[in-house]
C-alpha cells in the first residue's frame, strides 16, 4: 500500500509542476522550444507513473502478467476495475508518451497542447481515484 501512496503522490507532484508550467495558449507553447520540451518530459513522467501504477494493482491482484504497458490497462479492463473510455484513455495517453519518448514520426504539438490543456490531469485524476477505490 506504501508503494501505490508514493506513486499516489509522485503523480499529484508531476501534474502540479506541469500545471504551473504548461501556457493558456497553443501560439505560447508553439513558440517556445523549452516550454514545450519541459511539457513533453512532465507528459512522459506522468504517464509512465500511472502505467507502474497499474503494474502495481495487477501486482497486488494477482492478475495475468501484461504482455506489455497498453496491454496493463487491458488487463484492468477485463477485470473491471476500469471503464473502456478510460482505459481507452489511459492507452491512448501511453501511446502519445510513446511517440513523444521515441519521435516515432513528428509529434504533433497541437495534439499534445490540447491533450494536456484538456485532458490528461481530468484523465489521469480519475485513474487516480479509480486505484484509491481498488485499494481500500
Amino acid at each position: 500500500m506504501n508503494r501505490i501512496n508514493d506513486k499516489i503522490n509522485e503523480i499529484n507532484e508531476y501534474l502540479y509542476e506541469l500545471a504551473e508550467i504548461v501556457p493558456t495558449s497553443f501560439e505560447e507553447y508553439n513558440s517556445s522550444n523549452l516550454t514545450k520540451a519541459a511539457c513533453e518530459r512532465y507528459v512522459e513522467k506522468i504517464v509512465e507513473a500511472v502505467t507502474d501504477l497499474a503494474f502495481l494493482i495487477i501486482k497486488i491482484k494477482k492478475f495475468e502478467i501484461p504482455e506489455d504497458d497498453i496491454d496493463a490497462f487491458n488487463i484492468l479492463l477485463e477485470n473491471k476495475l476500469i471503464d473502456n473510455g478510460l482505459a481507452k484513455k489511459m492507452k491512448d495517453a501511453k501511446r502519445m508518451k510513446n511517440i513523444i519518448s521515441h519521435q516515432y514520426g513528428k509529434v504533433n504539438d497541437e495534439i499534445v497542447f490540447e491533450a494536456i490543456n484538456k485532458e490528461l490531469e481530468k484523465d489521469i485524476r480519475k485513474f487516480v481515484e479509480n486505484v484509491k477505490r481498488i485499494v481500500k
